[in-house]
């Protein structure tokens, strides 16, 4: 933001940005300070409303009154996509288990266009069968992504679900862990 330099007998030396949030109401408090006609201010939250006031200082250390108020509203922030995946265990036996469903969940702001969740298989477990995703694995670690019919996800509450069977050493009651979802 910027505004037009004061003048004062002693010479003008700064300024001090002063911040209230919102469109009313609320304090004003310094921000900021700066020696020249303008300031950037960071940090703020997107999609918000703020008021700003400006008031010059000079070398003997008078402030003048503040300037008319300028209210600026902040971009919107960036959208995400981000993601949970959540697991249920569908059922259990000695040798194996099935988790169904693997729900996928959209958290973000966006539409989501593609999903890729990855965990970690216990020491000792395998990969048996899955659905409604493509399944690669490298070690203990599982990689599942989307199929083509569950691949985009509305912003916020969008959800879809995938499912697998795992082989166990007999009486390993461990399961998968380390969920991450991007």
């Amino acid at each position: 933001m910027g505004w037009t330099a004061a003048t004062d007998d002693n010479g003008v030396t700064g300024y001090d940005i002063l911040r209230a949030p919102g469109a009313s109401g609320g304090t004003f408090t310094q921000v900021g300070t700066s020696a020249t006609t303008s300031y950037g201010d960071t940090g703020l939250t997107p999609s918000t409303t703020y008021r700003y006031q400006v008031r010059a200082r000079d070398a003997a250390g008078n402030t003048s009154a503040v300037s008319n108020t300028a209210q600026v509203t902040t971009q919107p922030g960036s959208s995400t996509g981000g993601c949970t995946a959540v697991p249920t265990v569908q059922t259990h036996w000695a040798t194996g288990y099935v988790i169904q469903p693997l729900t996928i969940t959209n958290t973000g702001t966006s539409a989501i266009n593609g999903w890729t969740v990855t965990f970690t298989l216990p020491a000792g477990h395998t990969m048996a069968g899955s659905w409604n995703g493509a399944v690669t694995v490298s070690g203990q670690t599982v990689t599942i992504r989307n199929a083509a019919h569950n691949g985009t996800l509305a912003p916020g509450t969008g959800t879809t679900s995938v499912g697998f069977q795992v082989n166990r050493p007999n009486g390993n009651t461990a399961l998968p862990s380390g969920y991450t979802c991007a």
